[in-house]
């Protein structure tokens, strides 16, 4: 009964805004979780299923969603599509086919686990975490990397036969690297389970790898690291992942960046920032400052009247781009260090200082006061 529906949003989990894609998306995997070949026997997920594939129907068509929107159910009530009566499990299973892959490759191939490619398996891809300092980021540097992987068996050279014996046709898929299987009303052919698609088996498998044609073995490999990385970088190196089974090619091996953070400076990209302590008397009269960079010591010119939080630049002090365009700049912060353990001869200069300032000295400590005081004012007036 229409009655007992449940709205169609709630069934693909989605909201009722969601765009084309995510109701598609949504749709596709609420479809492969209750499909009738992953439950075999279940007809709870049966009934999952249709009521996904239903609610698809309805939400993916532009004019059916139009009139669901404004009338919910009741606007197929009279002969308006499967928003009423529903669909049987063979119209569901087309929607399904229709919307993904119905000649059996694609993306239905990937849902469901199958590969109908014959030949040698490319071997998986490796990931190596590597952490460097900020210096060899910076300056780029080479590095030795350990690692553990699946290695061409030298004793059978890789092929997965022992010595003497070499290959023979697969007598499961009689050489064709596929077979056959029927699930439902649907009949698939999906990658032979014996020969994985490569269509030979060994004849007798070899005794160090087992019939695989790889090994597991400790490799020490070496790795530019270019100047300018940072954390997050990503380095590939062609063929230094684990190689395929039976002679199949080698997989990839990534290396991932993660740059160790630096006591002094702090980096944004490809400018560099550092804070730095200057004396008093040098923020007051000005003067010459040494700051360090990453390229060695750098001379700063300091004005008078320098106040805390003031940021210079020094151009092209920064970060070298990877790509070679450049360098970026590095931003000192200077910070006004305040004399600490001064001698009574000192504390009395400061004081005669003190006194003979007048309001030119400190506009600011001036204008700060007269603010306070007319709100202090105002305040008072007020109650």
């Amino acid at each position: 009964m229409s009655t007992t529906k449940r709205d169609y949003y709630e069934v693909l989990q989605v909201q009722r805004n969601a765009s084309a894609d995510e109701i598609k998306k949504a749709y596709r995997k609420l479809a492969v979780q209750y499909h009738p070949d992953k439950n075999p026997g279940d007809r709870e997920a049966e009934e999952k299923f249709k009521e996904v594939a239903e609610s698809y129907e309805v939400l993916s068509d532009p004019q059916k969603r139009a009139r669901y929107d404004r009338f919910g159910h009741q606007g197929f009530q009279n002969g308006g599509g499967a928003g009423f009566g529903g669909i049987d499990l063979e119209e569901a299973l087309r929607t399904f086919m229709g919307n993904f892959g119905g000649g059996g490759g694609g993306i239905f191939e990937t849902l469901f686990g199958m590969n109908q490619q014959a030949g040698p398996n490319r071997g998986d891809d490796l990931r190596y975490d590597l952490s460097i300092t900020f210096e060899e980021a910076y300056r780029g540097t080479e590095k030795q990397l350990t690692f553990s992987r699946l290695q061409a068996c030298s004793e059978c050279h890789g092929s997965g036969a022992a010595p003497g014996s070499g290959l023979q046709v697969c007598d499961m898929c009689q050489g064709a690297g596929q077979v056959h299987a029927s699930r439902g009303f649907l009949t698939f052919s999906q990658t032979c389970p014996k020969c994985q698609g490569r269509r030979q088996v060994p004849g007798v498998p070899c005794p160090s790898c087992h019939g695989d044609g790889r090994v597991h073995k400790r490799i020490e490999t070496k790795v530019r690291i270019p100047q300018g990385v940072e954390t997050g970088s990503q380095l590939r190196l062609q063929g230094e992942g684990e190689a395929g089974p039976m002679g199949g090619a080698a997989g990839d091996l990534y290396v991932f960046i993660k740059v160790k953070e630096h006591a002094f400076f702090e980096r944004h990209g490809q400018e560099i920032y550092c804070e730095v302590p200057i004396p008093f008397v040098t923020a007051t009269l000005g003067g010459e400052l040494e700051v360090p960079t990453m390229s060695g010591p750098a001379k700063l010119k300091v004005p008078a009247g320098t106040q805390t939080g003031k940021v210079f630049r020094l151009k092209g002090q920064g970060f070298p781009d990877v790509h070679g365009r450049g360098h970026g700049d590095q931003h000192v912060r200077v910070v006004i260090e305040t004399p600490t353990h001064l001698t009574p001869a000192q504390k009395l200069k400061l004081q005669e200082f003190a006194e003979a300032c007048n309001e030119k000295v400190h506009p600011k400590v001036r204008s700060f006061f007269e603010r306070t005081k007319e709100f202090l004012s105002s305040i008072s007036s007020a109650g």
